[in-house]
């Protein structure tokens, strides 16, 4: 069942505490993606992309999605204190839809040249639009089997043999493709894929990502070196489906 933000204008796909699993804009809106061309602290960031919807004549509830970049893997403690003081502001906006955080999120950490403190990377949002195209964006996913953060296993963890690390990118390859399959899209309006890995893992991808996603595949995917939020989670995933990139 998704969620309903009426005052965004978008769907979500419920997910846990600190984020969604994913949003699909309602009828006459759409996804736009925005990467910030700085890198603003995150609390500084959200200033920003209010700004610029306000600008835009769009309100913050339009906001859908955050990417972030954070300077090193948390312990899993560290990553749960993370996320109380990043709910704590978006409850302060008001940004929640009950007790649901509506937003869909990817937090990584950048192999090379990485920030003293975390950062926001880019965000998305929903404005209006004439066209009836579907517009989506899914939060970024690693190997971490269901459950409380604090007590979901890891898929092989400590493992980066070729055959782990082949059955890690099989499983989020899977929730990606449940995500999708959930919030009512469809590989054909991906656009963009990306990967958030170190490990070297064309031939992997390639296999177990782009051999079962059929038109999907004709964007390609988009590698950031990267290592994932938590220590010992090795790959991460995320898409979207947008039809407006923008640059600030």
């Amino acid at each position: 069942m998704l969620g309903h933000n009426k005052r965004g204008h978008y769907r979500y796909l419920p997910g846990i505490e600190p984020y969604s699993c994913g949003a699909i804009s309602e009828p006459g809106y759409e996804v736009v993606h925005a990467t910030f061309l700085s890198h603003p602290q995150w609390k500084k960031g959200f200033g920003s992309a209010r700004s610029y919807l306000e600008n835009e004549g769009i309100d913050r509830f339009a906001i859908c999605g955050v990417e972030l970049r954070c300077p090193a893997p948390y312990p899993m403690t560290g990553f749960v204190d993370f996320n109380e003081e990043y709910c704590n502001l978006l409850q302060s906006w008001d940004l929640h839809v009950g007790a649901d955080n509506p937003l869909a999120r990817t937090n990584v950490s950048p192999a090379y040249d990485p920030p003293t403190e975390t950062t926001m990377h880019g965000f998305s949002f929903v404005a209006p639009t004439l066209s009836a195209e579907s517009t989506f964006v899914i939060s970024g996913a690693g190997e971490l089997r269901d459950g409380n953060l604090e007590t979901a296993p890891i898929v092989r963890e400590g493992e980066t043999s070729e055959d782990a690390m082949r059955e890690k990118v099989r499983f989020v390859a899977g929730v990606m493709g449940q995500r999708l399959r959930d919030l009512g899209g469809e590989w054909s309006e991906v656009t963009t894929m990306d990967v958030y890995t170190i490990h070297d893992l064309y031939g992997t991808i390639k296999n177990e990502v782009l051999a079962g996603i059929a038109s999907g595949r004709r964007h390609g995917f988009r590698w950031y070196p990267s290592r994932p939020p938590v220590v010992n989670i090795e790959f991460e995933m995320d898409m979207r489906g947008v039809r407006r990139e923008v640059y600030l």
